[in-house]
């Protein structure tokens, strides 16, 4: 069981530090071994440090569903990096590619962002976050584009950071392009797990981005891919509802305030096919979405030269005030 508590950041450091080198060692020592072998190493190592992580953990500060928390099996090892002068952790989750990065120093109220695609493309947000004390995370849901699977992917890393590093049970979603549709459709059944979004060019309707059924360019092969993804057909597309322009109702109701970054000018994700119509629904079931526009601008650059209108945005909503 990997317990990580967070009252003392310096100790959760260490012992983040020493589990990821302690496995480590085992793979460059035993690289003679099978590959069962080592994962079998492996997993009596990780249970060493788990004793160990329990031992110099201050019981008393963990929270409930820590002390309560499941083992979590651990088929791989976790490798400790550097990743803009910020401490990760890259490793498998159920076989799929995640990382954690760590604030040098935690905020008080363990905020993390949570970015739903393109890992490291214009990170100027989630470094000022770092900065601030976020945790970063990621796991890949690529080729799902939003989908009940890649629902469920979520559900399942949100339980984990949730139970093993004592993050804030509330998390800022970071949806770039079609990260979008990941960001808002996990949200609007997640509701009471989200502080607010951030979006950047966002896909909000699938028949813009991939389909291309409008001014959008599309594409031919994730359209097809998509369609697959959601079990349904370009004949029955028009009547489906589980995308952002629809469900986005309900994060209105939960007054989930959401920001939107989209260039005037973009052929890829069209604004007025996604985020304008997405807003207006927004607006009318009583919600508050703000929306820049970056004049002609097309769906790259993503972000902005100076994230600090986002940053703020998110600092406000996450109740951190600088």
């Amino acid at each position: 069981m990997l317990i990580f508590s967070t009252n003392n950041n310096n100790k959760q450091m260490k012992l983040i530090k020493l589990l990821s080198i302690i496995a480590l060692t085992a793979v460059f020592s035993q690289a003679s071994l099978g590959q069962n072998n080592l994962k079998e190493r492996a997993n009596v190592t990780v249970e060493k440090v788990n004793e160990k992580i329990v031992a110099t953990t201050n019981q008393a500060g963990l929270t409930d569903d820590q002390k309560n928390a499941k083992p979590i099996s651990i088929t791989n090892i976790p490798v400790l990096n550097k990743w803009n002068g910020f401490d990760i952790i890259e490793f498998k989750f159920n076989g799929f590619d995640a990382k954690i990065v760590f604030p040098n120093q935690a905020n008080p109220e363990k905020n993390w962002i949570w970015r739903t695609q393109f890992w490291g493309h214009e990170p100027q947000v989630d470094l000022a976050l770092l900065n601030n004390g976020f945790h970063l995370v990621y796991i890949d849901v690529i080729g799902l584009y939003g989908n009940a699977v890649a629902g469920e992917r979520f559900n399942g890393f949100y339980s984990f950071l949730i139970k093993n590093f004592g993050l804030n049970k509330k998390t800022v979603l970071e949806g770039m392009s079609r990260g979008g549709l990941d960001a808002y459709n996990w949200a609007s059944k997640n509701t009471d797990k989200v502080f607010c979004i951030y979006g950047d060019a966002p896909v909000c309707d699938i028949k813009s981005w991939p389909g291309g059924l409008g001014k959008g360019e599309g594409s031919k092969d994730d359209w097809e891919k998509c369609l697959n993804a959601y079990g349904i057909t370009a004949l029955n597309v028009k009547e489906f509802k589980d995308i952002p322009i629809y469900n986005c109702v309900k994060l209105a109701e939960a007054k989930i305030p959401l920001l939107n970054v989209c260039g005037d000018i973009d052929t890829v994700v069209p604004m007025d096919e996604n985020t304008t119509i997405l807003a207006e629904t927004y607006r009318k079931a009583g919600g508050e979405i703000q929306i820049i526009v970056k004049k002609g601008v097309g769906h790259h650059p993503h972000c902005l030269a100076d994230p600090k209108p986002i940053v703020d945005f998110i600092l406000k909503n996450t109740s951190i005030k600088r």
